[in-house]
């Protein structure tokens, strides 16, 4: 798998954190950035769909 960097604000890396661990809903911080990038992807497909700009599926 592809490895990338990211900087991002140290308040949304907080928040990341608090969604990370044994009490959090993701097992690690690259669990929880790929389940955001999926989801927004999802959104913006959604979006696109709404206003015909998805091409079809051959």
């Amino acid at each position: 798998m592809p490895k990338i960097s990211v900087e991002i604000p140290k308040e949304l890396l907080e928040d990341l954190d608090a969604h990370v661990g044994d009490e959090g809903k993701f097992v690690n911080r690259s669990d929880a950035i790929r389940a955001s990038i999926r989801k927004t992807l999802d959104i913006l497909d959604d979006i696109d769909e709404r206003h015909g700009r998805l091409e079809e599926e051959e």
